[in-house]
């Protein structure tokens, strides 16, 4: 798939990337609920990327990246990145495991809890201001003092290819899936199981789920980005779905592949939607995954085609402060 001379992902690439991490990740499972699904009305999968490696699904197109990058530039091979938390603890991972130095830029509101974890994979922590361009800045004075290669979180070959490779397994898992709902933030999930999912199960509905204030319908229905310039950050409880504009590469894939209708939630939603998870299936989530389980109990959803009665959702990430959960926080 090309876009003039724009190089994208293709199924072979993302099958590839799946044989490359296979054996260093988990392959998450898929849960149920009986309760999920007599309250949207449908048949609800739920694929637990909080389960993953480093708690989050971003493990994937780290460790793809990395492994990547090491076959072309061997032990010499330096990675930077700068990531709201889970991707730059996806990459302190991927390069641990790789054997290469990684250094992470995050915000300095980022949970302590994800900036421990990176830290114990041996990454180099800066923090910044919590800005777009704090977080860019930054990551670009420090890349060129130490000649690191910067891995983006989302807009980047390899990422998007290793995020693709979640719909190859969770339609292994339920090859009748007639819709996705996948949290979005630079838009790398979600074109990733976009790619694979749409050249798997063709009829396969991929929908985005993001934070209100983030506006990526109005923008996908244009066919252009109607985002504001400098990018900004949306105001929400999920950090990890704060980016508001996709990524050039996933843009590309979006405008293609996924559906015009995007599911808009807002804080007291991603809330309902962690506690969800928590009292009812027992699983641990972050604000984003809230967002996720958000969508499918919307009153969105409930509207569409009742030819969707198999809808999956990814719970894209576990990395969770508990000394700060957010409707303890939003009440002080």
């Amino acid at each position: 798939m090309s876009e003039g001379s724009e190089q994208l992902p293709c199924l072979a690439d993302i099958q590839q990337a799946h044989e490359r991490i296979r054996p260093y990740i988990h392959r998450t499972p898929v849960f149920t609920s009986t309760t999920a699904d007599a309250r949207c009305e449908r048949k609800a999968f739920f694929k637990c990327e909080n389960l993953q490696k480093t708690g989050s699904f971003k493990a994937r197109g780290a460790l793809n990246a990395v492994l990547r990058l090491k076959e072309k530039s061997g032990d010499k091979s330096k990675v930077i990145t700068h990531s709201s938390g889970n991707h730059a603890q996806a990459l302190a991972w991927a390069a641990n495991m790789a054997g290469i130095p990684c250094t992470v830029v995050v915000p300095n509101n980022t949970p302590i809890t994800k900036i421990n974890a990176m830290k114990s994979y041996g990454a180099n922590v800066v923090l910044c201001e919590p800005t777009v361009e704090g977080r860019k800045g930054t990551c670009d004075r420090l890349a060129a003092e130490q000649g690191a290669t910067y891995i983006s979180s989302c807009d980047h070959f390899d990422i998007v290819s290793g995020q693709g490779t979640i719909a190859l397994e969770f339609l292994e898992d339920v090859p009748d899936l007639d819709a996705v709902l996948v949290p979005v933030s630079g838009g790398g999930m979600v074109s990733g199981i976009a790619t694979a999912g749409k050249a798997i199960r063709p009829q396969l509905k991929v929908f985005a789920v993001e934070a209100k204030g983030k506006d990526l319908e109005r923008s996908l229905k244009a066919g252009e980005r109607l985002w504001p310039n400098p990018p900004q950050m949306v105001d929400t409880i999920a950090e990890g779905i704060r980016l508001q504009q996709l990524g050039h590469l996933p843009w590309l894939i979006a405008l293609k592949l996924v559906e015009k209708d995007v599911f808009t939630v807002d804080n007291e939603a991603i809330i309902e939607g962690m506690k969800f998870s928590f009292e009812r299936m027992k699983l641990v989530i972050e604000g984003a995954s809230g967002a996720g389980v958000a969508a499918l109990f919307s009153d969105r959803l409930k509207k569409m085609s009742p030819d969707l009665l198999k809808v999956g959702v990814i719970l894209c990430g576990g990395n969770l402060d508990l000394d700060h959960l957010p409707w303890v926080t939003s009440n002080q």
